[in-house]
């Protein structure tokens, strides 16, 4: 069907591996010839004969020259990644031999593969479904333990079971309800009404779920912007180095010594945090720390969260409310931070700002109450705990499929509760149908599938 579908009928070859120096690389092939190709650079025996999922140690050669000495993994299809038949070349880590082996196998019938076709030659012969496989791109990327296992979940099937077990029943009624009308004259129901209102009722709450699980998948996969802002001397450039345990700012007594902002990552509990240490806001005539000021407040506007960090001996509680009123009139998901509160001292701190017990006090100079304040970013973005066991959606496509899917079953309970004809449920049900299979595969067109593993790395 590959073949037919795609013309994808001929033999391709990458680098599976990372591009660079290395100590081992692997260069894998895929397709009918896969075997007679490389059969025709490893003399040492001969693999056409060669049982499937064994390993064999020889020599490339190409030209009567030895390339490098290689172990060569077999899998025949359809027991391998791709379905296909599939070589799998270990060899050394030089990027020059490793190009020489790719060139060998070009010269001998393959040609090199597209960025994830690989991986889109096992979706179109069944291995995986279109969620999984995009979730081998997620998991090739995940650079965190919650974005990691988030991934691997949706690999496994969790997603994917969750929509074909609705796609399923949706389809039995669809078949069930136009059947009846066949039989319009008759006057009969194939199809329980009930169960079926039952059904869209319990699926509505599932979509839900998983729509609105996409804030929490979006901050996993690609972490969270968080502005540091406040006053000059707040102690901004302190806190980012005390949260990354290192130099990373220069800080100064001098006012305005941040002139540019400073961006670095943190992980926390499995989130990455990308801190901005910003300028600090004030009126300036100095034009370049005006400059700084202008990109604060636009990073102000791309946070995720900000994180304001005030001078607890210096600002006053009207000035805290004043800048709460300006956060909340521009829709800032913010914290609020006292900080040099060792030179206040803690309980004074408290009783000076006692109007707003979700102050957080803090000494970054001296670390004090730092996890504190980690434990509270992570809370802010995620409301809560992070459970990477239930189905997340991290992916936008899905996202926006399933708020489609929504749409139709709403349309679908709103004619049950009208008592609208079957033909029309029908039209309904069908267009869930079709936005399920989108988002699985099952639906879905060449251009798009090119789309969407044009993002994969080539050799995957």
């Amino acid at each position: 069907m590959l073949g037919k579908l795609t013309g994808f009928d001929d033999t391709i070859v990458a680098l599976a591996t990372a591009p660079g120096v290395g100590a081992i690389a692997v260069i894998r092939l895929s397709g009918k010839a896969a075997f007679a190709i490389c059969n025709s650079l490893f003399p040492a025996k001969d693999l056409l004969q060669q049982p499937s999922h064994t390993l064999h140690f020889g020599s490339i050669v190409s030209a009567g020259k030895v390339i490098d000495e290689v172990v060569v993994s077999l899998y025949k299809g359809p027991r391998s990644y791709t379905g296909e038949d599939v070589i799998e070349i270990s060899c050394h880590g030089s990027p020059y031999i490793q190009q020489q082996i790719i060139d060998a196998c070009v010269n001998a019938g393959a040609r090199l593969a597209k960025p994830g076709e690989f991986t889109q030659r096992a979706f179109l012969n069944g291995k995986l479904d279109l969620t999984q496989a995009e979730s081998v791109a997620d998991l090739i990327a995940s650079n965190s333990a919650a974005s990691h296992q988030t991934a691997m979940q949706q690999m496994r099937g969790g997603f994917s079971r969750e929509l074909k077990a609705l796609r399923e029943q949706l389809i039995t009624f669809s078949a069930l309800i136009e059947l009846e009308l066949d039989f319009s004259q008759e006057d009969v129901e194939f199809a329980d009404r009930t169960r079926l209102y039952n059904l869209v009722t319990e699926a509505m709450l599932v979509l839900r779920h998983l729509i609105d699980s996409f804030r929490m998948g979006n901050v996993i996969k690609n972490g969270v912007n968080t502005a540091i802002v406040g006053k000059p001397n707040a102690g901004k450039s302190t806190l980012l180095n005390t949260l990354l345990n290192e130099n990373r700012a220069i800080v100064s007594d001098i006012a305005g010594t941040t002139r540019d902002t400073i961006e670095e990552i943190l992980n926390i509990q499995g989130i990455l945090f990308r801190l901005i240490d910003t300028a600090g806001i004030r009126e300036s005539a100095d034009s370049i720390e005006s400059i700084g000021v202008q990109k604060t407040m636009e990073k102000i506007k791309e946070a995720g969260v900000v994180v304001y960090l005030f001078d607890v001996n210096e600002l006053t509680a009207t000035d805290i409310r004043n800048q709460m009123a300006d956060f909340e009139n521009a829709q800032v998901n913010y914290l609020l931070v006292g900080n040099k509160s060792d030179v206040l001292g803690e309980a004074a701190a408290s009783a000076k700002f006692s109007d707003f017990p979700e102050i957080l006090f803090i000494s970054a100079k001296n670390h004090a109450h730092i996890e504190d304040l980690k434990d509270q970013l992570v809370h802010k973005v995620l409301s809560g705990d992070v459970n990477t066991e239930h189905t997340i959606i991290t992916n936008a496509r899905h996202h926006a499929a399933l708020q489609e899917v929504l749409e139709s079953l709403q349309e679908v309970k709103q004619g049950m509760d009208n008592g609208l004809s079957g033909d029309l449920l029908s039209l309904d049900i069908r267009r869930c149908l079709h936005y399920l299979g989108e988002i699985t595969g099952e639906v879905t067109n060449e251009d798009r599938l090119d789309y969407i593993f044009s993002k994969f790395c080539i050799g995957k």
